[in-house]
């Protein structure tokens, strides 16, 4: 395999939920740059609402490097499975494509996601005695701060009105990401 001399962005796959370790670790080489952007976001829980982070592409990262320099210690580096080929040959990511995630992600490595809610949006009650119940929203008051859910309970449709902090939507964070929602 002919490698390059010159630095180009690749991908690296690595061992799951390891992105962000692999990548920090990559940087101790020298001549290599990484980029692994991250989503925060909250999910539902035993234990209530909780934040989490992620990989924006759960296990890769981007690695810039020179091939013909860095192969070797890229490759061997812990937590990397491999450098992504296809049909045997190294491909480079153009910068371009960097340059537009890192847009999408509005210049920050960890991106906080909301998943925005809407009328219609199935939700589930993270908090109060109806906790875990889903329900569908029914309207959006004062700000986003109250919301009106349409909730079966007891063989009966109830409208019940919470705070907007107390309701998780049924969209992952990738989903928010993709719709704008952030």
């Amino acid at each position: 395999m002919e490698l390059s001399d010159k630095p180009a962005w690749y991908v690296i796959h690595t061992r799951p939920k390891c992105e962000h370790v692999a990548a920090g670790l990559m940087l101790a080489l020298g001549g290599v740059e990484t980029y692994c952007p991250r989503i925060k976001f909250q999910r539902s829980t035993k234990r209530g609402k909780v934040w989490f982070i992620e990989a924006l592409f759960p296990s890769y990262f981007f690695a810039r490097f020179t091939p013909a320099q860095s192969i070797r210690a890229v490759k061997h580096s812990q937590n990397v499975i491999r450098i992504v080929d296809f049909g045997g040959r190294l491909t480079p990511v153009p910068d371009r494509v960097i340059e537009l995630i890192r847009s999408e992600m509005d210049g920050q490595v960890v991106k906080e996601i909301h998943a925005g809610l809407k009328v219609g949006d199935t939700v589930e009650l993270t908090e109060g005695p109806m906790r875990g119940l889903k329900g569908i929203v029914n309207s959006i008051h004062s700000g986003d701060e109250r919301v009106k859910v349409l909730m079966e309970f007891l063989g009966r449709e109830s409208l019940v009105e919470v705070k907007a902090s107390q309701i998780l939507t049924e969209h992952t964070p990738r989903q928010a990401l993709n719709e704008g929602r952030t």
